[in-house]
């Protein structure tokens, strides 16, 4: 198995693992999670937020137990088809807030101290509910700190409020398509709040 093929394999179990943890039991009766209708989302989200917060912040995680008091960047959780096709919620801290929530296109250089939090939420085939999904963490480090990833720290949450463990280079070899943006993913447009 090549070793890209086994990071994300072993990357994709770990996830699964810890949505066992602190599964809600929030019924959905789609598959895809891109035929949610709106007010499907809204109710899932409502089922599934407390869990969501409760069980990041298990461990004691700093990020996980503050990120609910940051600027909050859409209307709602939506799919975007990254992060294996979760509804994603992102958050940003006092530092980041200001310029990721202008969702510039080009020249973008997010301030040093920058984390964004994005939660994300399962939806699985198997047991018709979504469940939790990890926690993932973006920080922005010195100029210079960690240049192969333009000084981005990537880290994660899984539901039970244990780290995940992966290489940079798993998030990052995806974050490089928004290399003009600071490596910067977007809420989807119709549901983006501006500051």
């Amino acid at each position: 198995m090549k070793p890209q093929l086994f990071a994300a394999a072993t990357l994709l179990a770990s996830m699964t693992l810890g949505q066992t943890a602190f599964a809600a039991d929030c019924a959905v009766d789609v598959e895809d999670p891109f035929a949610l209708e709106a007010a499907a989302i809204e109710e899932i989200y409502a089922c599934i937020k407390d869990d969501l917060a409760a069980g990041y912040a298990t461990e004691g995680d700093a990020v996980a137990s503050a990120y609910r008091d940051w600027t909050v960047s859409s209307t709602r959780p939506a799919v975007a088809g990254a992060h294996g096709n979760r509804l994603l919620y992102t958050f940003a801290n006092d530092i980041a807030a200001e310029q990721y929530l202008k969702y510039a296109d080009e020249g973008v250089t997010m301030p040093v101290g920058s984390v964004l939090a994005k939660e994300s939420i399962t939806i699985s085939a198997k047991k018709k509910a979504a469940v939790p999904g990890p926690l993932f963490i973006m920080t922005k480090g010195e100029a210079g700190s960690v240049p192969e990833t333009n000084d981005w720290v990537y880290g994660g949450i899984q539901p039970n409020g244990k780290p995940m463990k992966f290489k940079q280079s798993f998030c990052h070899d995806c974050h490089i398509a928004w290399e003009a943006q600071d490596m910067l993913a977007y809420p989807l447009e119709e549901f983006r709040l501006a500051n």
